[in-house]
């Protein structure tokens, strides 16, 4: 079994990408071009058939090394073998061409570079050993080139040179910009990722905040429900208040049963507790449960897909996620919300849309990725504790302005709830 072995975006190149691929058949056509333009261009009487044998064994090389890496990732000692074959290859092909005269030899240190970027220092040793004894050998063992007029060998020798340098500089620009893309790219994603556990971190912090608020609030709350009992049996209270005071008993209610679920939710459902049901179905659930927080405000359900609706067994923080942006737009814009429902094979998308003025600009700023400063209608943390939430479960969080108000788009796989 071939397995990445190396973390590093230079070993990931080599031995997960086409980089190997690429870089072999580079040097294998670069020969190739050398032996064609040696027996054509400059009439050199070379043992074509011998090089074009050696320049199959390498095509073939390359062929099975690109099937490898369509199962998977090379491991160092295999890459460690196909560099060795290569420089083989490369030496049995100078030693046919003037041996260490042979203007392309230097690239025989193309593969031992290759080494010591991908491959931990003993392997680069060996190949860098393995590179010095061949081209040593060349030095004592080799065919000479039929090259009999002096000034003839030494343009040939400068052309070789030039040869060489376009080979070398094309190389080190195509794989070196590759791999500076690379490690951009991994420290982009060690940014995301200490980001991301920095967002953990602080949630999980306000978790334990929120826990121990949620157990001192039990008192208080008890506290008021008996008093509101007692205020009720009064028959000396007028119609109006008694009105008042029994909308405040459902919302002492409602606060209790809010408690009381923070230890539910706290911790993962159990397999055999979470009940797929159709998600329009969910959604209109959690809609109904909204609203009877926010009596007075209206929101309409629009479903913008037109198949069957999947059987969907969401996660707690989905719902509270939803709630949480339900309450941001009834803040602003009671009357006007809208809740959209759309979904395909892969993913599910969720809606909350408004027609209030819209985010400000360091809202939009920041989307969702730091908790906001206080304001009148709230903590800031509702679009923080959100975007938090979804991401854990691999979803995305967007925030947008168009000319009828605030969206906020929910966009989930839909594994996630299978």
């Amino acid at each position: 079994m071939h397995r990445l072995a190396d973390s590093s975006p230079s070993a990931d190149f080599f031995l997960g990408g086409k980089g190997l691929v690429q870089l072999r058949l580079g040097l294998a056509i670069s020969l190739g071009c050398a032996i064609l333009i040696g027996i054509f261009l400059l009439d050199l009487r070379l043992p074509w058939l011998w090089l074009t044998a050696i320049l199959a064994l390498m095509a073939v090389s390359i062929g099975y090394t690109a099937r490898l890496l369509a199962r998977s990732a090379l491991t160092k000692p295999a890459l460690a073998r196909q560099l060795a074959f290569d420089l083989c290859a490369m030496a049995a092909m100078f030693y046919l061409t003037g041996g260490a005269t042979n203007p392309l030899v230097s690239l025989l240190l193309v593969p031992v570079t290759v080494a010591a970027l991908a491959m931990p220092m003993r392997l680069a040793l060996i190949l860098a050993g393995l590179a010095v004894v061949l081209y040593s050998l060349l030095m004592f063992f080799s065919l000479p080139l039929p090259i009999e007029d002096v000034a003839r060998a030494t343009r040939l020798h400068l052309i070789g040179m030039w040869l060489t340098f376009v080979v070398s500089a094309w190389l080190i620009a195509m794989f070196l910009s590759r791999l500076t893309d690379a490690i951009r790219r991994r420290d982009a994603e060690l940014a995301a990722a200490r980001e991301q556990a920095l967002r953990d971190a602080q949630v999980v912090a306000l978790a334990q905040l929120a826990a121990g608020a949620a157990h001192e609030l039990g008192t208080p709350l008890a506290t008021m429900r008996v008093i509101c009992g007692e205020l009720r049996r009064d028959t000396r209270l007028p119609e109006d208040c008694r009105a008042d005071l029994e909308m405040l008993e459902r919302q002492i209610e409602q606060c209790k049963t809010i408690i009381g679920g923070m230890t539910a939710r706290a911790g993962h459902r159990r397999a055999e507790d979470m009940h797929a049901v159709a998600v329009t179905d969910w959604l209109t659930g959690v809609l109904e449960r909204w609203r009877s927080y926010w009596p007075e405000a209206s929101c309409r359900m629009r479903v913008e897909t037109d198949a069957t609706s999947p059987q969907w067994a969401p996660p707690p923080e989905v719902e509270q996620a939803v709630i949480s942006l339900l309450n941001n737009a009834a803040r602003i814009a009671p009357r006007d919300i809208e809740l959209r429902l759309a979904w395909n094979e892969d993913w599910l998308r969720i809606t909350v849309a408004d027609q209030g003025p819209g985010f400000p600009p360091q809202v939009l700023a920041a989307a969702g990725g730091k908790p906001l400063p206080a304001h009148e209608q709230g903590a800031g943390l509702g679009l923080w504790l959100a975007r938090s939430a979804i991401e854990r479960l691999g979803g995305k969080l967007r925030l947008a302005n168009d000319s009828g108000g605030a969206t906020v788009t929910i966009e989930l796989p839909r594994k996630i709830g299978s």
